[in-house]
Parts: C-alpha cells; sequence; structure tokens
C-alpha cells in the first residue's frame, strides 16, 4: 500500500470518458500556446497535465524532445494519433512521473496543478525541480487566488458573473462553483513561497480576473 494520492482518481473519473475528452478543447477554449512557448528555448520539455496535447504538438516544432505526461490514457491515446516521432506519452502525474534521460530545460503545465492539495503541490514543485536543469524555466498557468480571504465573495460573485452560458463551449457557473467547492486552487500567498522553498526563483507573475495566474520561474543553480 503507498501513502502517495492516486491523481487520477483524484482528477475524476471524466478523464476516462471519451466524450468528455472529445469536447475537453472545445470548452477550455482552445488556450494557443504560443505566448507560453516564446518564454522556452532548450532541447527538452516536461508538459505536465498535457491533457489533449494543445502545448505538447505545439512544442513539437521548437523542441527536439518533448515528454506529454497525463493520468488520463484517453487523453494520451489523442496526442500519440498526431504522430508526431519527437512526443514521449507518459502516463504518470505530477508524483509518479519519474524523468529519465537529460535534464529538462523547461516544464510546462496549464490547470493541473489544482488537482492536488496544498501538501501534494509542494511535493509535486519539489519533483518538478528534480526535472529541471540548473537555470531551467518552469511555466505554470493555473486558477489561483490572487486576493484576500474576505475578498472571497465579491471576487467569486464576479467571477461567476461572466461565467459561460452553454457548458459545451465554457465553463458555466455551476461548474465553476463546482471548482471552488472540490478542486484544490490555492491562494498565491500560499503558493509562492511553495515555488520559493522548491528552489524556484519567479521571474514574473501575471493574472486575470485575480482567479487566473501565469508563473514563469527559474530553477536556482
Amino acid at each position: 500500500m503507498t501513502w502517495t494520492l492516486d491523481e487520477l482518481a483524484h482528477a475524476g473519473p471524466e478523464h476516462l470518458d471519451p466524450d468528455f475528452v472529445a469536447g475537453f478543447d472545445r470548452k477550455q477554449g482552445r488556450p494557443d500556446p504560443s505566448e507560453d512557448l516564446a518564454l522556452l528555448d532548450g532541447r527538452v520539455v516536461v508538459d505536465l497535465g498535457a491533457g489533449t496535447g494543445q502545448f505538447a504538438l505545439a512544442a513539437a516544432n521548437r523542441f527536439e524532445r518533448v515528454v506529454a505526461v497525463d493520468v488520463s490514457p484517453v487523453m494520451l491515446d489523442v496526442i500519440r494519433a498526431a504522430g508526431r516521432d519527437n512526443v514521449e506519452c507518459v502516463q504518470a502525474g505530477f508524483l509518479t512521473y519519474e524523468h529519465r534521460g537529460e535534464p529538462a530545460d523547461a516544464v510546462f503545465t496549464r490547470h493541473a496543478l489544482h488537482q492536488l492539495p496544498d501538501f501534494w503541490k509542494a511535493i509535486a514543485l519539489h519533483r518538478v525541480a528534480g526535472m529541471l536543469r540548473p537555470g531551467g524555466t518552469l511555466r505554470l498557468r493555473d486558477l489561483i487566488y490572487d486576493f484576500a480571504p474576505h475578498e472571497a465573495d465579491v471576487v467569486m460573485a464576479e467571477w461567476f458573473e461572466h461565467a459561460a452560458t452553454d457548458p459545451a463551449t465554457g465553463y458555466t457557473r455551476d461548474d465553476l462553483a463546482e471548482h471552488v467547492r472540490t478542486e484544490h486552487s490555492t491562494f498565491r500567498w500560499l503558493l509562492e513561497p511553495m515555488l520559493a522553498a522548491a528552489g524556484f526563483d519567479i521571474v514574473d507573475a501575471e493574472f486575470t480576473g485575480r482567479v487566473y495566474g501565469a508563473y514563469t520561474c527559474v530553477k536556482r543553480p
């Protein structure tokens, strides 16, 4: 018996549902990875929580080796179907992926770290640092709360106000409320000390709507 969190079970059974995976990119808004790619360089990049490969497949045009890591075998099947020779698919998570070969020059993760409670986030970030070369870059995007606890009612109300109305094309008010109740998005002022403790310097942090954060971090020598 292991004491480590089961990341697939924690992510939810929908990640094994082909119908959910088929509509995943549409609901996510088909994010353009070009801004993130412009911040990264080197030969090897690891995409943690790769989903259907929006970032990993684009990264294959710039990096010699791309490792797409996801707990969902259904998600990884979508990436494999693209047939990119320099994209390796690994069914694993933040807590179980074991990097092999030369250290990564960059690690990218988008909207995946929030599936872990804070205890496990801290461990995950230490593991991310361990797969990076000194001076390597972590590009982290996630739902992160940039407000104080007493502001929660106001910020949440504003966030929900701008939710999608069609669940097929975006996240509805009910979807967002369920995320707050059942997922593990954390406060900025809790996440940033975790990054520092893992050995990262924060180069840049940008927030949208006080709930979406984008961090560029460099592993200290």
